[in-house]
């Protein structure tokens, strides 16, 4: 229950007038429950005679007042009978408790009635909470974790959370209070049966919390397995072509069909578990009620005892109110070990470190040029090596290249300059300045990217053009897209720009994907433009349009352009050649040919 509480600390702040309109419900609810059941000792006393004392009024001042008020009772209801008779008191004080009923059931339904934003809000803001982490959390982090693995926990997780844990929000806050509530009067009518009592609840107690975690480790593979579940799912979605086109159904048919099989064992065997809570409870509560029955009679049969036989009905009217909050407790108990196993996946995400921090006293850019300078920069993925002391020198408004073989760590190099990745040693700067001594959001700011994939979102194409540029005009999206060369293939769409593009731009061909990324790009108009791979995926006509636009963004822009092809590289100010994470020669299109080395080779294969 401690990680119950601290999700409780971490989440209900901004909720806390609910949870207290919550209780102060509960209290009333509970002690007219009490009131209600004590309007039968009375009807058990005097209609059957069992009590033949006589009563006169007393003055309200004149005693306790538990007292006047127990005597008065007596005295109103012992009139009652005699002048109106019994049947007719019997009648009075039905009328009388089920009124007690109505507003005990109106107290509980107003507690019930204002958890409920205390509910929905905690799921509400845990959801955010995720979403937040997950936007905020470096490129890194999605390296090492399954896609689908997150996107399980961002739903599943979170919808168990809200199933489980908020669904029993409710009977943790008044099951307590009606047990507190019972016990104190349990304890005015006999505390020799409620210190018996006191020693029975905690042993039932004990063997439900041993049932209860090991509910929780279940559920926590069979969250794990849903995780596996979803990344099947998302790599099949994401490569549904290279499926068909091995004939490889069969096998991801097999993986997948294993991981449901493996969800439904681990399924049964929680459901099975949590099915156990009602009839345990149930047995142990019924137990408990025949040990008390039993040790309560002998008490009042000894004569050891100073209630009667109506006290005692009366006591045990009060203890079976306790019996059914604590089976709902129990059922809660198993619910949130249930829901822990999903909030301890969610928190893996949540505690997250990330390490691309902003530092404490971050510097600006004054009178911004864009020159850019790698020193000495060297950068590992975990363990492997990918970047050996590099420097580089970008002047501003310069173009540089950077070309070699696959896995040379020519985009590693472009993804170290916003910080996607820090460097290990060595330092980049712009302008002088450490990129580490900037905000990111500054950093970035000045920054624009073209890749080789042309990332879009399910948006019309003036949502895409514009995202992450505020307060752009119609005028200046059209300059955009003209700049681009898409302006053309956009107005021929049913819609023109506000023409949904599809998930990832799947209605548009590769070429038109790219032109569309260029426009955002030249949207944004970036003093410092990192272009990856920008022109390899396309074809001989869809890259001379692409080209034609890069040039046009390109212009007084710096630049540090990753390529393989000719076209995009020959007219850069500088090519620099890298082999496994070095820069190995470096110079103009003309002398590297002279050098007849590296990129000779290249250029020669290329033409090849």
């Amino acid at each position: 229950m401690k990680d119950f509480f601290k999700i409780l600390r971490r989440f209900v702040a901004p909720y806390k007038k609910y949870i207290a309109l919550n209780i102060i419900f509960n209290i009333l609810a509970a002690f007219l429950t009490l009131f209600s059941f004590a309007i039968i000792v009375p009807i058990l006393e005097m209609l059957f005679e069992i009590k033949q004392a006589t009563y006169t009024f007393m003055p309200w001042d004149s005693a306790s007042l538990k007292d006047v008020v127990i005597n008065n009772f007596y005295y109103y209801t012992q009139e009652l009978l005699a002048t109106h008779g019994a049947s007719f008191t019997l009648a009075m004080l039905a009328v009388a408790l089920v009124v007690m009923t109505l507003l005990k059931t109106g107290a509980a339904y107003l507690s019930s009635y204002f958890i409920v934003p205390l509910r929905s809000g905690v799921v509400r803001d845990l959801r955010n909470c995720v979403y937040d982490k997950i936007t905020s959390l470096p490129i890194a982090f999605f390296s090492s974790e399954r896609k689908g693995d997150v996107i399980a926990r961002m739903s599943g997780d979170v919808t168990e959370i809200e199933n489980s844990i908020m669904a029993s929000l409710d009977m943790m806050f008044k099951n307590p209070v009606m047990i507190i509530v019972c016990l104190a009067m349990m304890i005015t009518v006999s505390w020799q049966l409620t210190l018996f009592v006191l020693v029975l609840l905690p042993i039932a107690g004990f063997v439900m919390g041993k049932v209860g975690k090991r509910l929780k480790r279940k559920s926590l593979e069979g969250q794990e397995q849903v995780g596996l579940i979803m990344s099947f799912l998302e790599e099949t979605l994401g490569g549904l072509r290279i499926i068909k086109a091995f004939n490889a159904e069969d096998k991801v048919k097999k993986r997948f069909h294993d991981g449901t099989q493996k969800f439904y064992n681990i399924s049964n065997n929680v459901a099975r578990r949590q099915s156990l809570a009602h009839p345990m409870s149930e047995l142990l509560g019924t137990t408990a009620i025949a040990i008390v029955l039993w040790f309560g009679g002998t008490l009042i049969l000894g004569g050891y005892s100073d209630i009667n036989a109506a006290g005692f009905i009366y006591y045990m009217v009060i203890f079976y109110s306790i019996i059914n909050p604590a089976k709902d407790l129990s059922k809660a108990m198993y619910a949130i070990q249930k829901g822990l196993a999903s909030m301890e996946r969610v928190d893996k995400i949540l505690g997250s470190d990330n390490p691309i921090k902003d530092p404490a006293e971050p510097k600006e850019f004054k009178d911004f040029k864009g020159d850019i300078e790698y020193r000495g920069v060297t950068f590992s993925y975990g363990n492997t090596p990918v970047i050996h002391d590099v420097s580089l020198h970008i002047p501003a408004g310069k173009t540089v290249a950077l070309v070699g073989q696959s896995g040379s760590g020519k985009s590693t190099m472009a993804d170290l300059l916003p910080r996607f990745y820090d460097v290990d040693s060595g330092g980049i700067f712009v302008d002088g300045i450490n990129i580490k001594d900037l905000k990111v959001y500054d950093l970035r700011a000045v920054m624009g990217n073209v890749n080789q994939e042309a990332i879009l979102f399910n948006d019309t194409f003036y949502g895409n053009i514009t995202f992450g540029v505020k307060n752009a005009t119609m005028e200046q999206v059209e300059e955009a897209a003209r700049i681009a060369n898409a302006h053309d293939f956009i107005m021929e769409s049913e819609n023109g720009y506000e023409t949904n593009i599809g998930d990832r731009g799947c209605k548009l061909s590769g070429g038109q994907r790219q032109r569309l990324s260029i426009a955002r790009a030249i949207l944004k108009n970036p003093p410092i433009l990192i272009l990856d791979e920008a022109t390899s995926a396309l074809d001989s006509e869809s890259e001379k349009l692409v080209q034609e636009a890069l040039d046009r963004l390109m212009k007084d822009r710096t630049t540090l352009v990753i390529a393989h092809r000719l076209s995009t590289i020959k007219n850069a100010d500088m090519i620099c050649v890298m082999h496994e994470g070095r820069i190995v020669e470096s110079g103009t299109h003309d002398e590297l040919l002279a050098l007849n080395r590296y990129y000779k080779r290249l250029v020669d294969m290329q033409k090849f």
